[in-house]
């Protein structure tokens, strides 16, 4: 009985001993959840979000900004401004002014955070339109966590497939890649609303071009692939045939949701360069804003005509913006490289090349259900 009450205290006091170091480990450091990144006047310009835990428990948070040469050179001098060690193990989301990312590029900050054994490879990274600082330090009334709600804002919206994926991990491999450039999100502020505004488009670390939010569904849809995601497209009067309206308007406006699609991009001709881009696309049509009737199957087969030449107008028209600012955000020339034997393809070979590729696509599209309509 003896033995057995002490194998069963020893558990306990052990359990206790470690959330006391525990408590005490927390009360020593301070949490940086979010690090923001600006063009400063000597250098680089770091905010860091960082919450910090009292004795009992309570989180509160702090927001503090440093300037150095370099951004771990920026961490150091945070350090000097705070009591608590400041921590990057719970790093959620890295931030970038517009101006640093247009002038100086982010390519060492990717470097840096790739590099540090510390940082978790599934961080967020997104673009700000104007600065991390002003973003950050910005008095919201119904935001108590800036850090925290900047990370699940991108999460959710990440997760629901709305826009596209851009953590550590997935935009260093595009980075250090030949043959694929980096896109990621922008943020933006409207007075109290932060919100997702576009998507960033850079070669090799600069930014050189954005696309609106909405497009970034083109752009999954043509790298990536789909697996229950949700989307509103404009069909426009020349891609309806008239059989199936009397009198169509400019447009029509269709929410799609359970999406599925797959992408197969093919080199067909190396000396142009000639693509095929193949994609294939289900989905239920949950709102239609005109009266079809999709009880008959010749309606249903024109409907799908109508939305699979217009996701493909609508991509070419995307690809072809990416072109004019030669960021190579679809991959094509990992496609090239890994297609064409012996190619020695660089980076700047590859972008001499790619401005002038062409790119034929061309949609397949179906519909599963008419959801509410049905």
């Amino acid at each position: 009985m003896r033995k057995l009450k002490f194998h069963i205290l020893i558990p306990l006091l052990l359990l206790s001993l470690v959330g006391c170091a525990e408590q005490k480990l927390l009360e020593k450091v301070g949490i940086a959840i979010l690090l923001g990144y600006d063009l400063g006047n000597e250098g680089v310009s770091t905010t860091a979000v960082i919450r910090q835990v009292n004795p009992d428990f309570e989180s509160n948070i702090e927001i503090i900004s440093a300037e150095n040469q370099t951004s771990k050179g920026t961490r150091i001098e945070i350090n000097r401004k705070t009591s608590k060690k400041v921590v990057v193990g719970q790093l959620r989301v890295a931030l970038y002014g517009d101006e640093l990312a247009k002038e100086e590029g982010i390519g060492n900050s990717i470097h840096a955070l790739s590099r540090d054994s510390n940082i978790s490879g599934s961080v967020y990274m997104a673009v700000v339109e104007d600065e991390t600082k002003t973003l950050l330090n910005y008095n919201y009334e119904n935001i108590t966590d800036i850090g925290q709600h900047i990370f699940k804002l991108l999460e959710q919206n990440i997760e629901e497939e709305q826009i596209i994926s851009s953590t550590l991990h997935e935009v260093s491999h595009d980075y250090y890649s030949i043959g694929e450039d980096i896109a990621m999100p922008i943020l933006s502020r409207e007075e109290e609303l932060v919100s997702i505004s576009g998507v960033a488009l850079f070669i090799r670390g600069k930014m050189v071009g954005e696309l609106p939010a909405e497009d970034s569904f083109y752009m999954k849809l043509s790298r990536d692939h789909y697996q229950s995601g949700a989307f509103e497209a404009l069909i426009k009067n020349e891609d309806l045939e008239k059989a199936l309206m009397k009198d169509p308007p400019e447009e029509i406006s269709v929410v799609l949701d359970t999406v599925k699609s797959k992408s197969d991009l093919k080199l067909i001709n190396q000396s142009t360069p000639e693509f095929d881009l193949h994609i294939t696309m289900e989905a239920r049509l949950l709102e239609l804003n005109e009266e079809i009737d999709l009880g008959e199957p010749k309606n249903v087969a024109i409907l799908e005509k109508a939305i699979s030449e217009s996701l493909s107008s609508e991509i070419s028209r995307v690809i072809s913006y990416c072109q004019e600012v030669n960021s190579d955000v679809f991959g094509l020339g990992n496609q090239y490289r890994s297609s064409v034997r012996n190619s020695n393809l660089t980076e700047e070979k590859w972008h001499e090349m790619y401005q002038k590729a062409r790119v034929n696509v061309q949609v397949d599209f179906k519909i599963t259900r008419s959801g509410t309509l049905d």
